[in-house]
């Protein structure tokens, strides 16, 4: 049987060629557009010896030109390896070499660390795209104009693969060592569309704001993909502005929004958020971190949208669990979506019966995890047990079958022989009215193993002590949970899709 994840753009391009597939600051293309524009990538790249299985990095913020290459790619048969455009050429070096691609589609803006970690890899062949430095790409590099180049083809290039293929080769963040490239095949990133579709009830007339980075697998799956597949229509954000996105939404009658909690919590706390209509979005999806229920409350409550808690990570295509709207039980992650098995289990992998005092690991089977780590057969055996994915996620399932999650494995905290969880301190403290974000570590302490600290973001126009916070605290949880000690930040460090980074708190 032979199947192409390129096929969701097509079928769409078939039933609304007319209808605008993208806007952008500076326009828009129509399905028809941006099909027309993604056979010519496809059949372009043959000349550059893009074949069936060849691997190719694309390296653009959200525009025009990474959803042209991306399905161009597919259509080519090639396989796709998404790169953040942070990353620097030591890392795009890796992130090539260890891929095996072959060529490298990237912005002008980074074309210098592209060349560089290009050359590191033994990629001659690298392309530049927007923002164009000048005719011909930048640095001497080529255009990624030249795969737009000539006729539109009599019969585009469209190879047919096995639904097991790889189709996009997303590599993890590496916060425990070198990144490992995570294979997502066609099939599954069809069905992980799917489900992201039906969960919000995706219809062709949806408008949805894309401003979580495409390279990220929520970017790619959850929005780009699913929007693709139900035929409506991306707005394009190259990167979170508050404003902006408020400007978007009134401006092009936005009706979805995904993204992660960061995000709704500059929303919500922007001055002039009262200054734009946002009366259309109807459903919005949170992923990437848990929601704080303040925070979940106070937007529902402010923007009178229904906001969707899901679950899930790049070894699950994302999505493995999700809350809809007629079955949603609020705080919760929901429950795993069609054809896919979750469970909690325990430290010697035996199940947990529900309930809110069984936490335990996540793990899940299913259409939607992933066949293994590329080259890395160690690091896929660890990950599995038994063909359950161990996510190292912590969580319990409650009598109606809804998951709750509680944070990271690797970030509980153990004070003196206690589990603390940080999202649940975390949750606790947004309730302060001072508070605007707040993240909560482990810190070692040669007395109890690890103590707790919370690093905290003042909102504007408010002012509180670490003392206060501390009282606060004490009053509201139980004596071994409570932060010893507050340091507070003028800003959280986060990633290019909006999370923080825990990671960077704990190196300080």
């Amino acid at each position: 049987m032979g199947f192409n994840l390129a096929v969701i753009l097509r079928e769409s391009a078939r039933h609304w060629p007319d209808k605008p597939a993208l806007i952008f600051d500076d326009g828009q293309l129509t399905y028809g557009e941006l099909e027309a524009a993604s056979d010519r990538v496809a059949g372009n790249l043959r000349s550059h010896d893009v074949e069936p299985g060849t691997a190719v990095g694309l390296q653009l913020p959200n525009v025009p030109q990474f959803v042209m290459a991306y399905f161009g790619i597919l259509k080519a048969g090639g396989v796709v390896v998404p790169m953040n455009t942070l990353l620097k050429s030591a890392e795009i070096g890796f992130y090539l070499g260890d891929s095996n691609a072959r060529m490298l589609i990237s912005a002008a803006d980074l074309a210098e660390q592209a060349a560089k970690g290009a050359a590191k890899a033994g990629v001659d062949d690298v392309l530049v795209a927007y923002p164009a430095a000048a005719p011909g790409g930048a640095g001497g590099l080529a255009s990624f104009d030249d795969l737009l180049a000539g006729g539109q083809p009599e019969k585009p290039l469209y190879e047919q693969r096995d639904p097991n293929d790889t189709a996009v080769l997303l590599y993890t963040s590496g916060t425990t060592g070198k990144p490992k490239g995570v294979q997502l095949s066609h099939f599954q990133l069809y069905m992980n569309a799917d489900a992201h579709r039906q969960g919000f009830g995706m219809i062709d007339t949806d408008v949805m704001i894309a401003v979580a980075p495409m390279f990220h697998t929520l970017g790619l799956t959850g929005v780009m993909n699913a929007t693709i597949l139900a035929g409506g229509t991306l707005r394009l954000m190259q990167r979170f502005d508050a404003e902006r996105m408020l400007e978007a939404i009134e401006r092009d009658r936005a009706t979805i929004f995904h993204g992660v909690p960061t995000m709704y919590h500059a929303l919500l706390n922007h001055p002039r958020i009262d200054d734009y209509d946002t009366s259309t979005l109807r459903v919005a999806g949170s992923a990437g971190a848990k929601l704080s229920p303040e925070l979940m409350d106070s937007l529902e409550r402010k923007l009178g949208f229904v906001i969707l808690e899901l679950y899930g990570l790049t070894e699950s295509g994302p999505v493995a669990t999700f809350n809809r709207r007629d079955d949603r039980r609020a705080y919760s992650v929901g429950k795993p979506i069609w054809g896919v098995d979750m469970e909690v289990w325990d430290q010697e992998g035996r199940p947990l019966p529900p309930g809110a005092e069984n936490v335990g690991e996540f793990v899940i089977r299913g259409h939607n995890v992933t066949k293994g780590y590329y080259r890395n057969p160690e690091a896929t055996a660890e990950a599995f047990t038994d063909g359950w994915l161990r996510t190292g996620d912590l969580g319990y399932q409650d009598d109606d079958g809804f998951f709750f999650m509680v944070g990271r494995k690797k970030e509980l905290i153990i004070r003196g022989g206690y589990n603390v969880y940080p999202a649940e301190i975390e949750d606790m403290m947004y309730t302060h009215p001072a508070v605007s974000e707040v993240a909560v570590l482990g810190v070692p302490d040669d007395r109890l193993g690890e103590e707790v600290k919370a690093y905290v973001t003042v909102k504007p126009g408010h002012s509180v002590t670490q003392q206060e916070l501390v009282d606060f605290a004490k009053e509201r949880i139980a004596a071994y949970k409570y932060p010893r000690t507050v340091e507070f930040l003028d800003e959280m460090p986060k990633g290019p899709s909006g999370k923080i980074l825990k990671k960077e708190l704990r190196a300080d």
